[in-house]
C-alpha cells in the first residue's frame, strides 16, 4: 500500500511539473506525440487572436520585386495553440509558420514571401489552420497593386 501511494504520489509530481513548464513558456521539451494530440484531441482546443488585421494592403508594388508580409498573432486560449500548416492561394506567395506550439498568451508570427510576379492589382490568400475552435482555418489576404520596374 505505501509503495502504491509513493508511485502516485511520484507520477503526480511529474504531471504537476511538466504542466508548471508548458504554463511558463517551456514547451520545447514537448514531443512529436504531445505536439501531435494536442492538434487532434477536441478537448486541447484553444483560440487564436490576430493583432494584425488580416486584411492587407499594400498599395504600390514593382512588379517582380519581392516582399514580406507578416501577421501578428495571440493564443487566447487556456492551451497550447499549433500552428498546424500554413498553405498559400498560389505558388507566388511563400508561407511560414511557428514550428513550436505556443503557450497561452505567447504572441507568433505568420510570415509571407511574395515574389512580385502579375501585373495589375493582385489579391493574394494565405490559409492557417491551427487546433482553434470554432474554426480550424483562417485566411490572411494582401492586396497591391503591381506597376512595372522604372
Amino acid at each position: 500500500m505505501k509503495k502504491a501511494f509513493i508511485f502516485v504520489l511520484s507520477l503526480s509530481v511529474m504531471v504537476a511539473c511538466k504542466e508548471a513548464d508548458t504554463k511558463s513558456g517551456k514547451i520545447e521539451t514537448l514531443n512529436k506525440e504531445e505536439i501531435e494530440k494536442a492538434k487532434n484531441d477536441s478537448t486541447l482546443l484553444t483560440s487564436l487572436e490576430w493583432l494584425d488585421s488580416t486584411t492587407q494592403q499594400l498599395g504600390q508594388l514593382k512588379k517582380d520585386k519581392e516582399i514580406e508580409i507578416s501577421w501578428r498573432f495571440r493564443n487566447s486560449g487556456d492551451k497550447l495553440l499549433v500552428i498546424e500548416n500554413v498553405t498559400a492561394s498560389c505558388g507566388c506567395t511563400i508561407p511560414e509558420k511557428p514550428e513550436k506550439p505556443l503557450a497561452p498568451g505567447e504572441e507568433g508570427l505568420i510570415k509571407a514571401k511574395f515574389n512580385g510576379s502579375g501585373s495589375g492589382t493582385i489579391h493574394k490568400y494565405v490559409h492557417v489552420f491551427a487546433n482553434t475552435k470554432p474554426a480550424r482555418e483562417f485566411t490572411l489576404t494582401f492586396t497591391g497593386d503591381i506597376t512595372e520596374k522604372k
